[in-house]
């Protein structure tokens, strides 16, 4: 298992990753500089987005979970209420929002989308 990032640092990189492919990244909610969890959401611009969070594979490394897995979203609105929701439960959560046409999440960690 490898040491992780201070959450802050990792956030950076992943607004940095969406903006040098052209896309836009975004802090709604700024948690714990050094241990806060993040919720990702992915705005496509059509109505549609998606939501990822962090889990913990068998060997102990981290990845995230594509949570329409788990019924939330495609639709912008269920998504966004999963947002206010996780945002009312956790003051020291990290929400990030990408808009990209693509979906893409710029996520460097292993993603399970249940396929």
């Amino acid at each position: 298992m490898m040491e992780r990032l201070p959450t802050r640092l990792w956030i950076d990189a992943l607004i940095r990753r969406a903006a040098v492919a052209g896309a836009s990244g975004f802090v709604i909610q700024h948690g714990d500089d050094d241990r806060g969890d993040v919720l990702i959401k992915v705005s496509r611009l059509d109505g549609t987005a998606a939501a990822y969070t962090p889990s913990m594979d068998m060997d102990g490394n981290r990845i995230f979970l594509n949570l329409t897995i788990q019924g939330v979203g495609p639709d912008e609105r269920e998504v966004d209420e999963y947002v206010r929701r996780a945002r009312q439960r956790d003051s020291d959560l990290w929400v990030v929002e990408i808009e990209d046409r693509e979906g893409r999440h710029f996520l460097t960690e292993k993603v399970e989308d249940g396929s």
